[in-house]
């Protein structure tokens, strides 16, 4: 075998090793609550979802109350270890929200106005439980809440979807032709 064949096939494993190396998350290309959040609600901060209430001090006024076009930020739990971020899409009564959020009900999925309820003893929200598709109602589960992150100017009408883009493209047909690797 030539030098330059094993130069090409050696090129053509990298470029594969480089591929597999790429985050399961961006491969797959399923849509992460946190990207969803901050593109409808116009909030840029970035990192797991349980770091947004920390890193909102300072850059965007926090507080108890849902605002629409504000974020619900929710806390980390051993069910939910990245948190959670929503946007508010609609206040329904003092205790009942509309929410717009992705990664939910499904991996990757997409809802909007989804019922979001006040459970907190206090009325404080400071626990909630939202509409889980699967059981066509309220989930089950009590979540924790920071708060609601505020932002002004945020959408009113939730904009298109994101999509995970792929990271690059790679296109080694001519690398496999040279190399006698191609079909």
């Amino acid at each position: 075998m030539s030098l330059q064949a094993v130069t090409a096939r050696f090129a053509l494993l990298a470029a594969l090793c480089l591929a597999m190396a790429t985050p399961a998350q961006a491969r797959s290309g399923f849509l992460q609550c946190v990207p969803f959040a901050r593109q409808v609600s116009g909030i840029d901060i970035r990192g797991n979802a349980w770091t947004w209430w920390d890193q909102a001090a300072g850059r965007y006024e926090r507080g108890g109350q849902p605002k629409v076009g504000s974020v619900m930020s929710f806390k980390r739990t051993g069910r939910n270890p990245y948190g959670h971020v929503a946007m508010v899409s609609k206040i329904v009564s003092e205790r009942e929200v509309l929410l717009t959020h992705a990664n939910w009900s499904y991996r990757g999925g997409i809802e909007r106005n989804v019922r979001a309820v006040d459970v907190s003893a206090a009325g404080d929200w400071s626990e909630v439980k939202v509409w889980y598709a699967p059981n066509g109602g309220l989930g089950t589960t009590v979540f924790p809440v920071n708060g609601f992150i505020y932002s002004d100017g945020a959408p009113e009408e939730p904009a298109e979807p994101v999509t995970a883009p792929p990271l690059f493209k790679l296109d080694m047909t001519a690398l496999a032709e040279k190399t006698g690797l191609g079909g």
